[in-house]
């Protein structure tokens, strides 16, 4: 019997590691996949999951059918298709330093994502829903979750997803403004029954003048 050598299981554990990590990452909801909005040399628009071969009037839109990438310019072709099929969400709070660092980290390597800041009662009731837990920061990728912040496990599972190692989006991109992860809605203020206007009280009618020439004191029966 021949016995693999200590480089060779350590070679095929690290393949595997590797594999499940990309398998993992491939798990994501079918519905997540990229949906394309094409405008034609006529002006119409139409939909399709396939990208034509122009791709320079293609938008990938989401579910809503909303643009999938930020505010200020379109990303670029590959990397509207990562960001389409791995979306990337970061949950954070206020005066959390490894939020800021993971915050960082996404920002340098020009990964576009949404930001759901945790302040409320309710905000940490939803994220426990969510993740199981109450620490931040919190980060999804595609359906993938990340609890707590590390520079290389977060590097690890972007590189897996397919996300480029250096940034490729235009100078203009900004990313959506960061926003509460349970949005409360008020209530529509109650009409109020219009007040019933009061009445002005029917004017009392007059005594009759007292003759004072035949009753001098006055007196009245």
């Amino acid at each position: 019997m021949k016995v693999k050598s200590h480089s060779t299981r350590l070679k095929n554990l690290t393949t595997c590691a590797a594999v499940c990590a990309v398998t993992l990452l491939a798990a994501s909801p079918a519905q997540a996949q990229a949906v394309y909005r094409i405008v034609g040399p006529d002006g119409r628009v139409t939909f399709s999951d396939k990208p034509p071969v122009a791709a320079d009037k293609v938008t990938p839109v989401s579910a809503g059918g909303k643009s999938a990438g930020g505010g200020g310019a379109a990303l670029p072709f590959e990397l509207r298709q990562v960001a389409s099929k791995y979306p990337v969400t970061l949950y954070t709070s206020s005066d959390c330093a490894p939020c800021g660092a993971g915050r960082a980290l996404l920002s340098s390597r020009g990964v576009p994502f949404a930001e759901k800041t945790v302040s409320t009662a309710e905000d940490a009731q939803a994220l426990q829903r969510l993740s199981g837990e109450s620490s931040l920061p919190f980060l999804t990728i595609g359906s993938q979750q990340i609890k707590g912040y590390s520079d290389s496990e977060w590097t690890q599972f972007l590189n897996a997803a397919g996300y480029p190692r250096a940034s490729t989006l235009p100078a203009s991109y900004r990313n959506p403004a960061a926003t509460p992860l349970v949005t409360v809605q008020k209530a529509a203020p109650v009409a109020k029954p219009e007040e019933t206007q009061t009445q002005p009280a029917p004017a009392q009618p007059g005594s009759p003048p007292v003759d004072t020439t035949s009753n001098p004191a006055g007196i009245k029966f």
